[in-house]
């Protein structure tokens, strides 16, 4: 099985993309509509930022949970015993802390991501079976309509030393906690899914593409029929360890109050796992 690619402009693209993201939970979509040019531009900006020392006066606040996240204090993967080789930033779109040399373009790129995003949701709701419709609480792409919750993270991949923690890579296997996660191409490869078997499978990357991927929260509000897939970031050999590598994904959370299923709130399910995360 492979991660498949999805003509956003085909007559077939909102089915075959809820097959896919059925199949294995994660999916490609080509021939979009956001500008390259304004994906190029925010990774340039960013790359600047974690270059500088600006980055220090946005120290990461657990209470707000944004800003910066150095080497040092990044996150471990639940179940996971090392933190990840990554540093990272945090902006609650729109309302959140962001330096002003970013400021711009991740606003423009963070409103054609979630418009996109919204576009997506509806082909999931439409294409879902009649029986895993009847569980969402409301509307996919209603759920997210002013989320205070949704989450632009910039990384940076620095560089191998040689000297890293012993089974330290750049980003353990996890899953992601919100709804549907969008990131468009990161700057090298590296990124894996663990398809059903249990096998890592690469996720194909071009420049021109943005991998879209189930969230906890949208496979706990569709009684898990589609699946929030495990995924990791491995470390690079050669010539390319010793290159960064950026990746912004945006993550698409629900507003606090919508309900996901008899369990769980967004907000109750959310505060779990950046618990777990060590994040809260």
């Amino acid at each position: 099985m492979k991660v498949r690619v999805i003509d956003f402009k085909s007559n077939t693209a909102p089915a075959d993309f809820t097959v896919g993201l059925k199949e294995i939970g994660f999916a490609v979509i080509a021939n979009h509509p956001i500008p390259q040019t304004l994906i190029n531009h925010a990774y340039d900006v960013w790359y600047q930022f974690f270059k500088s020392d600006e980055k220090k006066q946005f120290a990461f606040d657990k209470k707000t949970h944004d800003g910066y996240v150095s080497t040092e204090l990044s996150e471990t993967a639940k179940g996971y015993g090392v933190k990840d080789i990554k540093e990272f930033y945090h902006y609650y779109f729109p309302h959140g802390r962001c330096p002003e040399s970013c400021r711009d373009v991740s606003s423009q790129l963070a409103i054609a991501l979630t418009d996109m995003a919204s576009t997506l949701l509806g082909w999931i709701e439409s294409n879902s079976p009649d029986a895993v419709k009847a569980k969402f609480s409301m509307p996919l792409s209603n759920m997210i309509v002013d989320s205070k919750k949704t989450l632009f993270r910039l990384i940076h991949y620095p560089p191998l030393t040689g000297n890293e923690p012993k089974d330290a890579i750049r980003a353990a296997a996890h899953e992601d906690i919100n709804l549907i996660t969008l990131l468009p191409a990161a700057t090298a490869e590296g990124l894996q899914v663990k398809d059903a078997q249990g096998d890592w499978l690469d996720v194909p990357i071009n420049p021109g593409w943005i991998i879209v991927n189930v969230g906890d929260m949208l496979q706990e509000c569709s009684g898990h029929y589609y699946p929030s897939t495990s995924h990791r970031v491995l470390n690079p050999v050669g010539e390319a360890a010793k290159k960064s590598r950026l990746s912004m994904p945006l993550f698409l959370h629900p507003r606090d109050e919508v309900v996901l299923s008899s369990r769980y709130t967004a907000v109750s399910y959310h505060q779990e796992r950046l618990k777990e995360l060590g994040l809260m």
